[in-house]
């Protein structure tokens, strides 16, 4: 007797559907994150010979070539300075404050930040300067 031999289907796995899956969720990934865009200001910073780095990171107060300032994340106008630096008091007579002005910024403006420190009581003031060798790198004078 002959019986009817069963065809046997050779069994493999196909990943054209598995890598189109992960194309898509790569895809879908890329598109659909977020990256964090940070705002950075254009300073020309004065230069220094003897300018040294710091350790402990102050609080940094900005002055734009605009007359405008940057504590933080918040930019501010001339009205706004006095309570952003009264809220920023304490860290900064702890750590120093750093203010970094733009070299082409009004004189009345860096004036202004630095007597209202000295209003709150702010004594560790530093201006951020840069080395004036090849290498660029800020420094701080003390």
């Amino acid at each position: 007797m002959k019986f009817a031999r069963r065809r046997h289907d050779s069994v493999e796995v196909n990943l054209t559907p598995l890598i189109d899956v992960v194309f898509l969720l790569l895809i879908f990934f890329m598109v659909s994150t977020t990256f964090e865009t940070r705002q950075a200001l254009e300073l020309t910073l004065p230069e220094s010979v003897s300018g040294v780095d710091l350790e402990v990171s102050p609080v940094t107060l900005v002055v734009t070539e605009q007359g405008r300032y940057r504590l933080g994340e918040r930019e501010l106008g001339a009205t706004e300075l006095s309570q952003a630096l009264a809220d920023e008091a304490e860290q900064a007579r702890q750590h120093g404050l750093v203010v970094e002005a733009d070299a082409r910024a009004v004189h009345a403006d860096v004036v202004r930040a630095l007597d209202q420190a000295g209003v709150l009581g702010i004594r560790q003031v530093r201006i951020a300067t840069r080395e004036t060798q090849a290498t660029s790198t800020q420094a701080e004078t003390p």
